[in-house]
């Protein structure tokens, strides 16, 4: 018999709903980004989101299940990210979510926000295990051995800044405006790698350090504009995606070798890198190894990822009361 689950998503800007069967056919999504609002401030507003969030969040609802052409009725569970993320925000989804299981008599499940990033690969294909996992996004760069559903074994991770939140600190140095990842991104292709950037945390062990790095460019540009020079936004771009894309690839190729994995799947909203995308596909196809990396509508923040990783908690029975907190800052492991 068919499962169907509804997943709330409300960590940051975006306010997002989805119905996923069986936990790999995406059946609806609806997603309200509240980007153009916190462009202005040059980053998200807490206090803003979470009111906006308040705002839309059961039109969202609504507007999801006419696109399924669905009824509350026919949905098995809910599944909602509780944690981490901006506690107002996740409060409105936890709130949400509480209030249409106990209307509706559905379970409610509840479902780690990086848990959701992995669990976007299994929309694309059937996750096959064991596998590694790359979680690269603005608040986490982990690297997470899962030797079966829903089981979590961290390896490594960042011992400071996450990669997405120096992707942002860099472009915000260098004058490009926010969201700053995905033009550094772009800025990379046009420029040359000319600026002598350090490796970040070259060693022997599967964490990371992107602080070195952050202040490498931070210390570059001032120096530059002290000797009055020009500064060329897309040669730092350039170097500095290198080497970042460079000390992810090394550590995680060495992870899969140790762990004697064949299967790789990248997440969060920084696999949406073009540079991290095309450095993995060639090194993996040149190791044997099966990447999977989610399609850019995935790799953002969406329901529909908290869906899909909300079946697999169902089928474990893993289960919420109604008075589900929102945490800030809760680990998966």
């Amino acid at each position: 018999m068919d499962t169907y689950i509804l997943g709330i998503e409300s960590s940051c800007d975006e306010t997002s709903v989805s119905i996923v069967k069986n936990g790999c056919d995406e059946i609806a999504t609806v997603i309200l980004s509240q980007m153009d609002t916190h462009s202005t401030f040059g980053g998200v507003v807490p206090e803003i989101a979470s009111r906006m969030h308040v705002e839309n969040i059961t039109i969202v609802v609504e507007e999801c299940l006419k696109k399924a052409n669905m009824k509350m009725e026919d949905i098995d569970a809910i599944a909602v990210t509780y944690g981490p993320g901006l506690i107002g925000c996740l409060l409105v989804g936890c709130s949400l979510a509480a209030t249409l299981s106990y209307i509706y008599n559905k379970p409610l499940v509840p479902v780690h926000h990086i848990a959701g990033h992995i669990y976007a690969n299994n929309l694309v294909s059937k996750m096959e295990f064991p596998l590694i996992a790359l979680v690269v996004s603005g608040g986490h760069t982990d690297l997470i051995y899962m030797e079966d559903n829903y089981k979590f074994k961290k390896i490594g991770g960042t011992l400071d800044d996450a990669v997405g939140e120096c992707y942002d600190k860099v472009a915000r140095v260098i004058g490009v405006p926010y969201p700053g990842g995905p033009l550094v991104d772009k800025l990379s292709y046009k420029g040359n790698d000319t600026y002598p950037l350090p490796m970040p945390l070259d060693d022997d062990t599967y964490n990371f350090s992107f602080s070195g790095i952050k202040s490498a460019v931070i210390n570059l540009v001032h120096n530059e504009l002290q000797r009055g020079n020009e500064i060329r936004k897309e040669d730092i771009a350039c170097s500095f995606q290198n080497r970042v894309v460079d000390i992810l690839t090394k550590k995680t190729i060495r992870a899969l070798k140790e762990y004697n994995v064949k299967n790789l799947i990248i997440a969060g909203g920084v696999s949406a890198n073009s540079g991290i995308r095309n450095k993995f596909t060639e090194i993996c196809n040149k190791e044997g190894i099966k990447l999977t990396i989610p399609n850019i509508k995935y790799c953002t923040d969406n329901a529909a990822m908290i869906a899909c990783a909300g079946y697999f908690a169902y089928k474990k029975g893993i289960r919420a009361d109604l008075d589900l907190k929102a945490e800030a800052t809760v680990s998966l492991f």
